[in-house]
């Protein structure tokens, strides 16, 4: 029975379409989701739309159109984006569905049964676009008398009644957990910021409003929705049907990996681990806090004008050219920089120039100079075997080594070494001259490169699913002989080159990019 793994994107709050900051995320989880499923593990990936809060009833009310009606509206844009980027989602869960109500008021009610959540009046700065409550200290000055939210955005005093959840009780918790598991808060910077937060003390949280009637009802308390970040955070687990325990909850809770933006670090390491301890459940075994991705260096926003559609970039670039460049050149957890140009230089560089131009001259020569046909039934020199070697580390150990951690920059990295490797062999060996010169030497460094190819390709799967699977098509590689435990497979090539598969015309699968005439280094 396969070991179950949980990821998570962030819950997208959809008051606007998404953009590449979503992309990005949605991308690398679900290249881990893949990964993971090509290591043999039972897998779910969940990901969804943050639908209620203030933004939303505002927005809504603004544009004359009930919330629900923004909500549908919104929340299709974002399930459109994940099936364009090839977001292998199992779940796709949205706040406002009847279900995750009845999640969300379970959680509750375990809450409050542990005396955890009681009723008060709140006094204190509001951050509408951030749906977040700051202590004054928080707070950095704005333009003349303004106050701004330590991200930025606009503060308003806010005064209304309001529940409360003891977040107080539980710092001394808290802090056990991080010094019990350095790895629950990853990377290292983002546990450091949070341990100086807690470690400085928590106040109560104001988790109801009374203000708005757009989100889950308190249980029992009439005019009280509760607070977004209670609601939005039990998506993780109303996504697998909690409360039923016995279902896939009961399975894959608790989460693998929440995979999230720096930004929200603190509400998945601080309330969420505080909302599971008091409702006696257990807790998400890491919080991965992603760096931001800026355009040419600088952050995205609508004023300067620099926000992009990444399903522009995706239908102008290609969805795998997109997906392998944001991996590849993006440390992983570090804020980091494209440009049309940097997708354009990645993609033609690796992918049509290196792995491409490997894959298409290495079965061309096949179906030309072998009539398309394989054979085992050759004597490998020792180029070929440190060849192999060097491709089989890379593909079941070097790469998968790096993705379990989420370095998948590292990880492709040495992908990439491997098939620069591979294209100096064909360099070194020069198949089109021993056609002449020894063709029984010839046909051995071609088979060495089909199965060079082959592994290659299976081991960049991941990140690259249409393009792997359209080059494993052409080489005949079965649909599930194609992940990681097929590699550990000694006789394939044997089964394939007996089971009379020839090579046809290969067509290539990686075209090279170009950038529109006049655009560049702006």
């Amino acid at each position: 029975m396969s070991e179950p793994f949980y990821i998570t994107t962030a819950i997208s709050y959809p008051n606007g379409r998404p953009h590449i900051g979503h992309a990005y995320e949605a991308i690398a989880t679900d290249v881990m989701a893949r990964f993971q499923r090509m290591r043999g593990r039972d897998v779910r990936l969940t990901t969804g739309t943050d639908e209620h809060g203030l933004k939303m009833y505002q927005t809504a009310r603004d544009q004359g159109r009930s919330t629900i009606e923004l909500a549908d509206e919104m929340s299709g844009y974002f399930r459109e984006m994940y099936r364009k980027l090839n977001i292998s989602f199992d779940h796709f869960m949205r706040t406002s569905d009847p279900a995750h109500h009845a999640a969300s008021q379970a959680l509750w009610r375990a809450m409050e049964a542990n005396g955890d959540l009681y009723l008060d009046r709140y006094e204190g700065w509001y951050s509408v676009r951030d749906e977040a409550f700051y202590d004054e200290s928080e707070l950095v000055q704005g333009e003349g008398e303004s106050k701004l939210s330590p991200q930025g955005t606009p503060v308003e005093w806010t005064v209304e009644e309001s529940w409360f959840f003891r977040l107080s009780a539980y710092q001394d918790k808290l802090l056990a957990l991080y010094n019990e598991n350095p790895d629950f808060i990853r990377p290292e910077s983002r546990r450091n910021e949070v341990l100086r937060f807690v470690e400085g003390g928590l106040k109560d949280l104001s988790v109801s409003r009374t203000s708005f009637d757009w989100g889950v009802p308190v249980p029992d308390s009439p005019g009280h929705v509760m607070y977004v970040w209670v609601d939005a955070l039990t998506t993780y687990m109303s996504a697998l049907g909690y409360p039923d325990l016995d279902g896939e909850w009961g399975k894959f809770w608790p989460a693998n990996i929440h995979m999230i933006g720096k930004d929200i670090v603190r509400f998945h390491t601080v309330y969420w681990p505080a909302f599971l301890m008091s409702a006696n459940l257990p807790l998400p075994k890491q919080v991965f806090g992603h760096g931001f991705l800026l355009n040419r260096g600088e952050k995205m926003s609508k004023s300067l004008g620099n926000v992009v559609d990444p399903m522009e970039l995706a239908e102008r670039f290609g969805v795998d050219a997109l997906r392998y460049y944001l991996l590849r050149e993006v440390s992983f957890g570090q804020d980091g920089s494209y440009s049309a140009e940097a997708i354009v230089r990645t993609a033609n560089a690796d992918l049509a120039n290196s792995f491409g131009n490997l894959a298409q001259r290495s079965l061309s020569m096949i179906f030309k100079n072998l009539d398309g046909k394989l054979s085992s039934d050759y004597t490998p020199a020792q180029d070929d075997i440190d060849l192999f070697h060097l491709v089989n580390r890379t593909a079941k150990d070097l790469l998968p080594r790096e993705f379990e951690q989420l370095a998948f920059s590292v990880g492709i990295e040495e992908w990439i070494r491997a098939v620069f490797a591979c294209n100096q062999y064909v360099d070194t060996q020069a198949p089109w001259a021993l056609r002449k010169t020894d063709p029984e030497r010839m046909r051995a460094v071609l088979m060495t490169l089909f199965q060079a190819v082959r592994t290659l390709a299976i081991a960049i799967r991941p990140v690259v699913p249409d393009a792997a699977d359209k080059l494993l098509d052409q080489m005949g590689i079965a649909a599930d002989a194609r992940d990681f435990t097929s590699l550990a497979d000694k006789d394939w090539f044997a089964k394939l080159a007996a089971g009379g598969f020839t090579v046809g015309q290969p067509v290539p699968i990686f075209p090279r990019l170009e950038l529109p005439e006049g655009e560049g280094e702006g």
